[in-house]
C-alpha cells in the first residue's frame, strides 16, 4: 500500500515526514498538524522505508494521545501496527523495568504506588520519626518536593530549601522523612510514579547490556510534546536513541508553559547543541484560527528573544478582528461577557459548547461565576472546583458562618479540625461538651474551647484569638464584617496552615485574598453568607443539569486550555500584575512563560477573541485599585484590534461617563 502524502500533507508537514535517517526536530506551531505530522511518519517509515513497527518507539504525554495516534497510524497503514511500543513515558518505563527489575534490586512483581498510597506511607515516615507537629510540611507537600528534585534530576535538599525558604520549616526532619520513605518503598518492593522515570533512566545509564538491547531495539524514537519533557525525560529520550540517533522530535517552545512542574524549555531549545546535525524544521500553516486572532498572537510572542523565531500563517480567510474591551471593573466584566454569550449562542453564531472563558488564575472567574450562576447560564468549570465550592474558599467561610449561626455544627466541625488532633470525633465531643452552641462574641464560651482543645492545638487557637478579638468591643465589630474576619482569620492561623498543608499554597491565598476583597461590599457578614448561600445552590443546581448536557460554556484556565480549542475566546483580566501574574514574574525567566502562556490562550480562538481590560478592581479596606493595561496588551498595533468600551449598566451616574 503506497501512501499519496502530497494529498495528504503541506510541503513543511511533507518535508518533515520523509526526512532521512538521523535527528529531526519539527517546530510544530499551534494549529499546525503536529498530529498528522506524527502519525504518517509512523506510516512513512513503515510502509515506505519497510521499519518493521517493533523498531518504532513512540512517546506522548497521554495515553489517551499515545492510543489516538497510534489508531491513526493503524488506518493510513491499512492494517495493525502491532510490535511498535506507543504510550507515555511511564507506560515505557514500566515495561522496561518489568523484564529488569531485580538489576536493580526490586522484585519483577513490583508494586507501583498510587498518589494516595505515597501519602500515607510518607505519613507513616512522619509518625515513626515522631516529626508529626504543627510546623512540619503535610504529605501533599512533601510528596511535591521529592517529586520535582525527582522530575528536575535534583538534590532533594536544594529543592527543599528553595520551597521553604519562606517558612521555617524542618528542612532536616524533611530529608529524614525523604530516607526513611526510600527505605520503606524498598522494604514493600514498591515504586511510586516518579520512581518509574527515575528507575528506568538508572536501568539503561547502569547496565550497558540492557540500554544496547533497547538502543538496538528502538532504532526511531518519536516524541510529541518535546517541550514539555523534563531533566529525566529528555535524558531517557538521549539515552535510547545514542546508537541510530533517530530521533524525531515534535514540540513548540511558543507553548511550554509548566515549568511549575519541572518541564525544561531549554531542552528543546537546545536541541541542536545535542544533535549538531539535527535536520529542523517548522510549521507554520495554521489551520485553526483567523488571521487576525494570529497577528495578535505574532506580535506578542515576538517579544521572546530566546526562541525558535516564527511566524503563524492563515490557512482561513480573514473573518471578524479581536476585539480589546476596556471595562469598569470585575463586575462589569462579568456582565459584559454574558451579555455577549447570550447574543452568540440566541444568533445561532456560536453553540455553548463551543465558548471558553480563560483566565491567568482561578480567582480571576470569581465574577464570572456569580454573574453566569444570576443570568442561568450553564457553564462548566474544566480546571477544578467552582470558586465558592473550593475546600479552602470553605474553611475560611467557616468562621464567618459560625459567627452569624452559634449553632451551626458544620461549620463548627470544619473550624475545629482545621487544628492539630482534632478529627470528626473530637469535634463531635467538643461541640456537645459546649451544649451544641458556640457563640464566638462570648469570651468564656471561646475559653472553654481553647482549653478543651488538644495541647498541640491550643497554641494555634490562642494566636487566631489574639488576632480575632483584640478586645471585645473590637472583636464583635470584625464578627460582623466579613473581609475583615477572613482577612484576620488568614493572618492569625489559616496563612501558615494552607502552607503547611497545600502544594499549591500561593495560588489558594490568591483566591482567599481576592474573596476579602470580593466580601468587602457586603454590609455585613449575614449578607454575604446569604449571597454566597444562594450562589452555592445555583452552581449545585447547574453542574446536576450540565452533567446531562454538552451545551454548556467552558470556563478554564489558560494551563488546562493547551491542546483544545474554542471557536469564540473570552481573556479575561488582562492587566498587569494579573496576567502578567506578579507572583509568577519573581522567578527567573517567568516573564517569557508567562508570554508563552498569553500566546497559548490566545491561540485557542478559532473565530472570536475578546480581550478584556477592566480599569479597577476593589481592595480589601473598600477602596479601588486602578489597573493598567497588561504589558503585552500595549506590544500589539491598535490596528490589529477592534475597540469597545462599553457603558455598565448602573443607575449610578458616574458609571455613565467612566
Amino acid at each position: 500500500m503506497a501512501l499519496d502524502l502530497a494529498h495528504h500533507l503541506n510541503e513543511e508537514q511533507y518535508r518533515a515526514v520523509t526526512a532521512p535517517d538521523g535527528p529531526v526536530l519539527v517546530i510544530a506551531a499551534a494549529g499546525t498538524g503536529k498530529t498528522r505530522t506524527l502519525t504518517h511518519r509512523v506510516a512513512w517509515l513503515a510502509l515506505e522505508r519497510g521499519v518493521d513497527p517493533r523498531h518504532i518507539l513512540l512517546l506522548t504525554f497521554t495515553n489517551r494521545a499515545a492510543r489516538e495516534m497510534l489508531d491513526r497510524a493503524a488506518q493510513l497503514i491499512g492494517g495493525d501496527v502491532g510490535g511498535l511500543w506507543g504510550g507515555t513515558f511511564h507506560h515505557v518505563a514500566n515495561r522496561m523495568l518489568r523484564r529488569n527489575a531485580p538489576l536493580l534490586g526490586y522484585g519483577a512483581d513490583y508494586t507501583i504506588l498510587d498518589e494516595e498510597d505515597s501519602k500515607r506511607l510518607l505519613k507513616a515516615a512522619v509518625t515513626e520519626l515522631g516529626l508529626k507537629d504543627k510546623k512540619f510540611p503535610k504529605a501533599e507537600i512533601l510528596s511535591s518536593v521529592f517529586g520535582l528534585a525527582a522530575n528536575r534530576g535534583a538534590d532533594v535538599l536544594d529543592i527543599a530549601q528553595e520551597r521553604f525558604a519562606e517558612h521555617a520549616f524542618d528542612i532536616e526532619g524533611v530529608m529524614k522523612v525523604h530516607a526513611l520513605y526510600e527505605e520503606k518503598k524498598r522494604a514493600l518492593n514498591a515504586m511510586d510514579f516518579d520512581d518509574l522515570l527515575v528507575n528506568g533512566l538508572r536501568l539503561l545509564r547502569e547496565n550497558e547490556k540492557v540500554a544496547a538491547y533497547y538502543q538496538e531495539r528502538m532504532r526511531h524514537v518519536l516524541v510529541d510534546e518535546y517541550q514539555d519533557t523534563n531533566r529525566l525525560q529528555s535524558d531517557f529520550v538521549d539515552l535510547i536513541v545514542a546508537k541510530h540517533r533517530n530521533l524525531l522530535a515534535v514540540g513548540d517552545d511558543f507553548q511550554s508553559i509548566y515549568s511549575w512542574r519541572g518541564a525544561e524549555v531549554q531542552n528543546i531549545l537546545s536541541f541542536q547543541k545535542r544533535y549538531p546535525e539535527a535536520r529542523i524544521f517548522k510549521l507554520e500553516e495554521n489551520y485553526r484560527s483567523t488571521p487576525g486572532i494570529l497577528d495578535v498572537a505574532n506580535r506578542v510572542i515576538a517579544g521572546n528573544p530566546e526562541q525558535y523565531q516564527k511566524t503563524l500563517h492563515a490557512v482561513r480567510p480573514a473573518d471578524v478582528q479581536p476585539v480589546l474591551v476596556t471595562l469598569f471593573d470585575g463586575n462589569h466584566q462579568a456582565r459584559y461577557i454574558v451579555e455577549k454569550i447570550q447574543q452568540l449562542t440566541s444568533s445561532g453564531a456560536v453553540a455553548p459548547h463551543e465558548i471558553a472563558v480563560l483566565y491567568r488564575s482561578h480567582f480571576h472567574a470569581m465574577e464570572l461565576q456569580i454573574e453566569l450562576a444570576r443570568s442561568h447560564v450553564e457553564y462548566v468549570l474544566m480546571s477544578g472546583v467552582r470558586f465558592f465550592e473550593q475546600a479552602h474558599i470553605k474553611d475560611v467561610c467557616a468562621m464567618p458562618r459560625l459567627a452569624v449561626n452559634p449553632s451551626d455544627s458544620l461549620a463548627f466541625a470544619r473550624l475545629v479540625e482545621l487544628f492539630p488532633k482534632v478529627g470528626p470525633k473530637k469535634a463531635q465531643t467538643l461541640w456537645k461538651m459546649l451544649g451544641a452552641h458556640l457563640n464566638l462574641r462570648d469570651a468564656e464560651k471561646r475559653a472553654k474551647l481553647s482549653a478543651a482543645l488538644p495541647k498541640e492545638a491550643q497554641p494555634l487557637w490562642a494566636g487566631m484569638e489574639k488576632e480575632l478579638f483584640p478586645t471585645q468591643e473590637e472583636g464583635a465589630r470584625i464578627l460582623e464584617r466579613p473581609d475583615e474576619l477572613v482577612y484576620r482569620f488568614v493572618k492569625g492561623f489559616y496563612n501558615e496552615y494552607a502552607n503547611n498543608t497545600f502544594e499549591n499554597a500561593k495560588q489558594r491565598l490568591e483566591d482567599i485574598e481576592e474573596l476579602v476583597n470580593f466580601s468587602g461590599k457586603y454590609p455585613n457578614t449575614t449578607e454575604f453568607l446569604n449571597e454566597m448561600a444562594l450562589l452555592t445552590n445555583m452552581d449545585a443546581a447547574q453542574s446536576r443539569h450540565a452533567g446531562l448536557s454538552c451545551e454548556s460554556v467552558r470556563l478554564s484556565t489558560v494551563h488546562q486550555a493547551k491542546g483544545l480549542e474554542w471557536k469564540a475566546v473570552f481573556v479575561l483580566w488582562m492587566v498587569e500584575g494579573m496576567f502578567p501574574s506578579t507572583r509568577s514574574l519573581e522567578e527567573a525567566g517567568s516573564e517569557a512563560e508567562e508570554r508563552r502562556l498569553f500566546y497559548v490562550a490566545v491561540t485557542r480562538a478559532k473565530d472570536y477573541l475578546w480581550l478584556c481590560v477592566p480599569k479597577m478592581r476593589k481592595s480589601r479596606d473598600g477602596g479601588v485599585m486602578f489597573c493598567s493595561a497588561s504589558p503585552f496588551i500595549g506590544e500589539i498595533d491598535p490596528e490589529l484590534l477592534q475597540s469597545d468600551r462599553p457603558v455598565p449598566t448602573s443607575g449610578s451616574n458616574k458609571w455613565r461617563n467612566w
